[in-house]
């Protein structure tokens, strides 16, 4: 899928880059950007499709990590965004992402941080994803928003809803009005989702909105 959306992302710089395996960088045109986001992908689905939404941000000023997995399942190496925040951070805030199951995955790594005694990042951003049974976030300092499609029949609506129990009580549950699980990256469509109730254009603009307004406020 083309990752450039309009004449703006396609400035952005983007690079391949080797932290302990690959990971695709995408920064702001003329900086590195005033905060640090790294994105775990979804199951099965490669970086590549989370691309739009690196350039998206990088527009609005924010660097985005998004690494690959073995197998492009995030559960291979659920604490990949260690070495990705000690080599690229520069004191910069954090904000770990992801979808689906790489956003169960990132929640699950910062729950075994908080568990250990370190809160790595400012922000979580769920899209689609839930924390897993057992790890809690409830006593986190970090903010959190969880984003969920509107008519998404693959992530369950009341296991992300249950999840908030697990996440500090000042997290937000963000509908994205019409849309569906497979909108969130540009993989093309997916077996048992629903059906949209908007385009994807529309969607990616709510999607990026929401994110954004959340970064904004950390």
């Amino acid at each position: 899928q083309d990752a450039i959306t309009d004449a703006a992302s396609a400035r952005a710089r983007v690079s391949l880059d080797d932290v302990g395996g690959r990971v695709l960088s995408i920064r702001p045109e003329t900086s590195d950007g005033d905060l640090l986001l790294v994105l775990y992908p979804g199951g099965l689905v490669r970086p590549q499709a989370y691309e739009w939404l690196g350039r998206a941000l990088a527009v609005r000023g924010y660097e985005t990590l998004i690494p690959e997995f073995s197998f492009d399942l995030a559960v291979t190496d659920t604490d990949r965004a260690s070495a990705l925040i000690q080599r690229y951070a520069d004191g910069r805030k954090v904000v770990l992402a992801g979808h689906s199951l790489g956003g169960a995955m990132a929640a699950q790594y910062l729950a075994d941080e908080l568990k250990a005694g370190r809160e790595p990042v400012a922000g979580l951003v769920l899209m689609a994803a839930y924390p897993p049974d057992g790890a809690s976030l409830a006593s986190a300092k970090l903010k959190v928003a969880s984003l969920k499609g509107e008519f998404d029949n693959v992530a369950d609506a009341a296991k992300i809803a249950d999840g908030l129990r697990r996440l500090p009580k000042d997290s937000k549950l963000l509908q994205i009005d019409g849309g569906v699980h497979s909108f969130f990256g540009r993989y093309g469509p997916q077996s048992g989702d629903g059906v949209p109730a908007v385009s994807r254009t529309d969607a990616e603009r709510e999607i990026v909105n929401a994110i954004v307004s959340f970064l904004g406020r950390l």
